[in-house]
Formats: structure tokens, C-alpha cells, sequence
């Protein structure tokens, strides 16, 4: 049997160290690192000089990773992969930043993720190369003569054709994807952005089966969404540390119906625009006041990037002001959290909730709606609202899907959702819960696997 190598910017495997610290993807990849005796790598999240990589081996998954040079995280990683293509691919041209210097950077560390990695690569092994850090690494480890099966997974949208031309050299990004023998995307749309691309730009041509030519290379491409570890989350969502959860926020309420929103400190997850439709809410509908609340938890993330350091800001002066605008002695209509819970607890905490409120401006996926329609309680659930922009809506299409760039549409949804009748929760909730279950994230690594051992 192949080996399976897995390579992305960051390993999530666990070590002695952190025996527990994987979300989902983590445990997909290490249940298929395990099954196929493979290896995973990537950078340690150190900065000092690159020599060979630290090898481990914990729970019988072993983990390989080097240390990048300063310059090189610093062009690289805050430059080039959150500075550049973060918000070009999630349709924010006007916070890119087009730095010549970031994209060598980046060209250098894949160059030398690939110099590094390759002596490791045995003839058979199937490589699995992960998310927008590493979109070139096909073609460098080409140029270091290698023929294996070659797969790369998008976890973020793809941009439209028009947006994607201004990136400086891009036709030179995405021919690197030819390197590949498969190519997959969270949804059929950024597929279908993709195939434009490649026939606007690269005079390319769409095949049966999604095959992909340009000149005289042809690639697979498929649509293949992540998913949860659905079982491990409805286990969850019972569990002891979530039935504490589930029990603190029941008694904090006082009989109020949470609003529930859990986002990444990100400009593309909506947040002030969420913070502005619960605000429309109370302002249109004061005699719902005191009966409802909103807990956001949002953990910072990429504190040194600029765009970050201001959503940050933002938000604290938003949510000061909605709360002087509409607080009471006794209620507090929005709770702003930043700081990050166990994924148990989050399950406790998304089960006490009457809404989920998830409202990305562009998401390649969005995993926390599928936690909280995983979390709910069979014979009471939720409702979910959801940015019709992430990626989930096209598999959640029984949630209230919503335009999150207005806030009317928000404050419809928050109305419509808290005066829905069991009946009504309980018949949107089924079919989502099912998708959630049948397509984990075992199903979207087997998804992709599969596909690339066909090759």
C-alpha cells in the first residue's frame, strides 16, 4: 500500500506535547496517516535556521517539521499568504497588498519546502498537498524529478476570474496548479470559478468528468466539501463538560434565547456586520428587548497583520456602543468574548442556543455551522442562519440563508427565527443534521483519496 504524505503550512498532529490539541481535519488526515503508515509536514510555527526536519512519532502518526527563517515568515506568511492571497481570494481587493518582495518570499519557501521534503519521498507515495501557503509546491517537487501522484486541496474560495487578474503574476499561480494530478475545492462554484479561468485566461478546455487541459497537461478537478467529525461532535454534545456548559449558559439566561456566533477574529467572517444586523434588531423591534442576547466569541488571529489589529477595534467600539445604546440594570443584550472554549464546551454552549448566527461575507466552507447543527437536540433544536456566501449553504440550504451585507436581512432572520415553531425547527434541522453526519470529514478525506489513487 502507497504511503500517504500529507504537506501543509502548519502540522496538526499530535505530539506528546499536545496529545489532544486537533480539530477535525487533524483527526481525518491522522486516521489517514495512520491507515497508509504516512507522514505529515510542514512548518513548526518556529523561527531559527532550516536544517532536517524534527521527525516524531505519537498515537502512530508521524509529524515532520521545520523552522523557517524570519524573512521568510515575514514575506511569506504574514506577507504573501495572509496579506495578499487571504483577502484577494475572499474578494477584498481593497485590502490586498501587492508587495514583490512577498511573493518572492513565498516562491522561496515552497522552493524550500520542496528541496527539504523531497529526499523523504519514496517512488509510490501518494502526496497531499494542502491549502493557498502551498500552491506552487506541485511544481517544485516536479523539479525535483518527482512523478508521484500529486493532490492539492483548496480550503478557501476561489476568486472570480476578474479579481484573480489583478494578483501580479497570476497566471504563473495557477499554471503551478497543472503540476498537480487532482485538484479539489470546497463547492461546485469555486470549481466553476476555476474552469473560467482556465478558459478566459489559459485558453484552456473543460472535459468530461472534470478534466481539466491546458496545452498538454490535463488535470482532474473536483468538488469534494470538508466536513466535521460529525460522530465526535454529537458525542460531544452530550458529554459531561457539555452538559456543564450546556447548564451555565441555561442559568445565565434567565429564560432568554441566545444568539450564538463562534468566528475567528477575521475581516471575512462578517462580525461587524453581524454586530450591525442584531443591532437593526433591537432597534426595530423594542418590545423583544430583554428577551434575547448575543454571545460572540471570536478568538484574535494574526495579531501582527494590520486589517486584523483594525476588525479588532472595530468590534470593541461596536459592541461598547450597542450595549450603552440598549443595555438595562438587568440585561446585556450582547456578550463579546475573545478568548477560545474546548470544542466540548462549544458543543454545550451551541445546544443551550435558540439561534446559530453565522454570516461570512465569502467562506470557503465554514465548519461552524455544521458543529452547531451537529450540537442541537433532536426534539428541540436551533435555527441556523446563514451567510448564503460560505461554502456550507450549499449543503445547510434548509438553514435561513441571508444576505449578510444588509442588516434587515439579518433582523428578519433573528424575528423569524426566535417566533419559528418546534415543527418547523425540527423539519429545517433533520436533512442538514443528515449531510452533516453522512458527509464528515472521513467522507471528504475519502472523497479526495480516492479520486487521486484513480489517477
Amino acid at each position: 500500500m502507497s504511503r500517504l504524505i500529507v504537506i501543509s503550512n502548519r502540522v496538526s498532529a499530535p505530539t506528546a506535547d499536545k496529545p489532544g490539541a486537533q480539530g477535525g481535519l487533524a483527526v481525518a488526515l491522522s486516521a489517514a496517516l495512520r491507515e497508509a503508515d504516512g507522514v505529515w509536514f510542514g512548518w513548526s510555527g518556529e523561527t531559527g535556521e532550516t536544517g532536517e526536519p524534527n521527525f516524531q512519532t505519537f498515537d502512530g502518526v508521524t509529524s515532520a517539521t521545520i523552522d523557517l527563517p524570519e524573512q521568510d515568515v515575514e514575506e511569506y506568511y504574514d506577507g504573501y499568504a495572509n496579506r495578499t492571497l487571504w483577502p484577494l481570494f475572499h474578494y477584498r481587493l481593497g485590502l490586498t497588498e501587492f508587495e514583490r518582495e512577498f511573493q518572492g518570499g513565498y516562491e522561496r519557501v515552497n522552493r524550500l519546502f520542496g528541496d527539504v521534503i523531497a529526499p523523504h519521498i519514496q517512488s509510490d507515495d501518494l502526496i497531499w498537498v494542502h491549502d493557498y501557503h502551498l500552491i506552487p509546491l506541485g511544481w517544485m517537487l516536479r523539479q525535483q524529478g518527482l512523478t508521484n501522484r500529486l493532490g492539492f486541496f483548496l480550503h478557501i474560495p476561489w476568486p472570480p476570474t476578474r479579481l484573480l487578474t489583478a494578483l501580479p503574476e497570476h497566471r504563473r499561480l495557477v499554471d503551478a496548479l497543472f503540476a498537480y494530478d487532482v485538484v479539489g475545492f470546497q463547492t461546485r462554484e469555486w470549481l466553476e470559478t476555476f474552469h473560467d479561468y482556465v478558459v478566459r485566461e489559459m485558453g484552456g478546455s473543460i472535459g468530461e468528468d472534470d478534466l481539466v487541459t491546458v496545452g498538454g497537461r490535463t488535470i482532474r478537478v473536483i468538488a469534494c466539501p470538508i466536513g466535521i467529525d460529525a460522530d465526535e461532535f454529537i458525542a460531544n454534545a452530550t458529554s459531561e463538560q457539555a452538559q456543564a456548559a450546556y447548564t451555565r449558559m441555561v442559568e445565565s439566561s434567565i429564560g432568554r434565547s441566545l444568539i450564538i456566533g463562534v468566528d475567528r477574529l477575521d475581516y471575512s467572517k462578517g462580525l461587524e456586520e453581524r454586530f450591525n444586523g442584531y443591532q437593526r434588531y433591537l432597534e426595530t423591534r423594542p418590545d423583544a428587548h430583554a428577551n434575547v442576547y448575543l454571545l460572540q466569541i471570536a478568538p484574535p488571529s494574526r495579531a501582527t497583520v494590520e486589517s486584523y489589529q483594525i476588525i479588532r477595534a472595530q468590534l470593541d467600539s461596536l459592541s461598547g456602543r450597542i450595549n450603552g445604546a440598549f443595555a438595562d440594570v438587568d440585561w446585556v443584550p450582547l456578550r463579546y468574548v475573545n478568548q477560545s472554549y474546548p470544542r466540548a464546551a462549544l458543543a454545550g454552549i451551541y445546544r443551550a442556543a435558540r439561534i446559530g448566527l453565522v454570516t461570512p461575507l465569502r467562506d470557503g466552507m465554514n465548519l461552524v455551522a455544521k458543529e452547531f447543527v451537529a450540537a442541537q437536540d433532536p426534539e428541540d433544536p436551533g435555527v441556523l442562519i446563514l451567510s448564503r456566501f460560505a461554502g456550507a449553504a450549499e449543503q445547510l440550504d434548509s438553514a435561513l440563508l441571508i444576505n449578510p451585507y444588509s442588516p434587515d436581512d439579518i433582523a428578519d432572520a433573528i424575528d423569524k427565527a426566535l417566533a419559528m415553531s418546534r415543527e418547523e425547527r425540527v423539519a429545517r434541522w433533520r436533512p442538514m443534521f443528515e449531510n452533516v453526519r453522512d458527509e464528515s470529514v472521513i467522507w471528504w478525506r475519502r472523497c479526495f483519496t480516492d479520486s487521486l489513487m484513480r489517477v
